[in-house]
């Protein structure tokens, strides 16, 4: 079920008033309640693959508590693997198994040997990367003696499966929401509005930046050979909100839709298009995701200590992992790399903490904002294109000047119009985002006065499209 649908539109308030018409007689039957809504949410994309959510979520509830029982290390070592190389594997097979197996029988042919592998002709299960994640923390967790098992069938169950953050997050941690499942929750209205409000931003970032940018976006990066350098460049910088209201916009509507629950999700984005630097910048997007890696890989290998080369090759891991946790193309891979030599510079001249002391906003700080966009808005290519080929045609094509105009979006009063509005709307995005920076605001503050034109933008521009799958769904 997709959170800009008219399904979604009828569903949240159901649940949300059967939740709390049962909140007075148990704390049980409410997070049954919640857990059943999870399942029939995940199940109305595709039913066949709630058995592996299930089956996921099983093993890793016994796996936890046969750890915690075991009475040799030996014992809960074998447990411990046993759940995450099952875990891994099935994220393997379905994810990456088509990738490796086209790879190798692509080196094979480059040295004479012909090969041909067999392969899975199925989707990609929704949300698997996400759940699979939610699970290995948890194991990990316990492996590690930070935490003890959940006892509680319903409650372990529900903190997998979620369906806020089910299907493209934020990567929950068990510190964080199982007290949270397990505490009795009271309705606060207050909280309940700003859920609304966030709800409502996330939509707007959804609906009217990034769909609206995908229109154009498509178009370009599919048939790039046939746009000018001004068209490309254009292109690159509207994928790169494309991709932030995608995303930004989908654990907007997470979080607010669990706020109206009463439960507090982790921030995912803090205005990462104002980032100082790459460093700066990974602290701000998809911070779930770079926070499990710190803390489950990058921690474990070592981390900061060590010499330099050392700390080099561990960030060299984490980003490559990072890379390939987002899809099975190479594309992904060499984005990862990218970003890891961006990084690197940094590390070695100990400056990759210089973003979290400076403070100040003067012309400095604004040209690191401005370039640190850019060099993002390059490797975002490399994201969106189907091959790394194709990437780095695109690139050579927007330094192709014989064509400096923008023809494709004045070719018709259709495109103008469209491309003004979108340009209105990224304007407006970048300036309320803008205003919370420089305030200090760790979440949007919308006023009456935004709401309203957030409302207009979101009819004006988002009644005459079909609804739009998310990005991250494919992940």
């Amino acid at each position: 079920m997709l959170f800009n649908s008219i399904n979604f539109l009828l569903f949240l308030p159901i649940v949300f008033a059967i939740y709390w018409m049962v909140n007075k007689r148990s704390l049980q039957l409410q997070n049954i309640l919640l857990l059943a809504s999870s399942y029939f949410f995940y199940a109305f994309w595709d039913w066949h693959f709630l058995f592996l959510l299930v089956f996921s979520t099983v093993l890793d509830y016994f796996t936890g508590i046969k750890m915690y029982e075991a009475k040799t290390e030996k014992s809960k070592k074998t447990w411990f693997w046993l759940s995450v190389l099952i875990n891994l594997g099935f994220l393997g097979i379905f994810k990456y198994y088509n990738f490796f197996a086209n790879s190798l029988a692509i080196a094979l042919e480059k040295i004479g040997f012909e090969a041909s592998f067999w392969t899975l002709e199925v989707i990609l299960p929704v949300g698997i990367s996400f759940y699979t994640f939610h699970g290995l923390s948890y194991v990990i967790d316990i492996y590690k003696n930070r935490i003890q098992p959940e006892r509680n069938i319903i409650s372990y169950s529900l903190f997998v499966s979620y369906f806020p953050l089910l299907v493209a997050g934020p990567i929950e941690r068990a510190t964080h929401l199982l007290p949270q499942i397990k505490k009795q929750r009271i309705f606060n209205y207050s909280l309940a509005i700003q859920g609304v409000k966030q709800i409502i931003w996330g939509l707007f970032k959804k609906i009217v930046i990034a769909d609206n940018c995908a229109f154009f976006v498509n178009q370009i990066f599919e048939n790039s050979a046939s746009h000018s350098a001004t068209e490309l460049w254009i292109g690159m910088f509207l994928f790169s909100f494309q991709i932030y209201g995608d995303f930004s916009g989908y654990s907007d509507i997470a979080l607010g839709t669990s706020k109206l629950f009463g439960i507090d999700l982790l921030r995912n984005f803090n205005f990462p298009y104002f980032s100082k630097d790459i460093a700066d910048f990974w602290r701000r997007w998809h911070i779930s995701l770079s926070s499990w890696f710190r803390d489950y890989v990058y921690i474990p290998l070592g981390g900061s200590q060590g010499s330099k080369l050392f700390q080099i090759r561990n960030v060299f891991v984490i980003f490559l992992l990072s890379g390939f946790w987002h899809g099975a193309n190479w594309t992904f891979i060499f984005w990862g790399l990218i970003h890891a030599l961006l990084f690197i510079p940094l590390l070695v001249f100990n400056k990759n903490r210089n973003s979290l002391h400076d403070l100040s906003y003067n012309f400095k700080t604004y040209l690191k904002i401005i370039s640190t966009f850019v060099i993002v808005s390059f490797a975002w290519i490399f994201f969106r294109a189907d091959t790394i080929s194709e990437a780095f045609n695109y690139i050579f094509g927007m330094f192709n000047f014989n064509d400096l105009t923008p023809n494709y979006f004045y070719k018709n009063a259709k495109y103008a119009l469209l491309s003004a509005l979108c340009l209105i709307a990224i304007l407006f995005l970048v300036f309320i985002e803008w205003k919370n920076v420089i305030k200090g605001n760790q979440e949007i503050q919308l006023s009456k006065s935004t709401i309203f034109i957030v409302l207009f933008l979101l009819f004006c521009m988002g009644t005459y499209r079909n609804q739009i799958s998310f990005i991250y769904f494919q992940f």
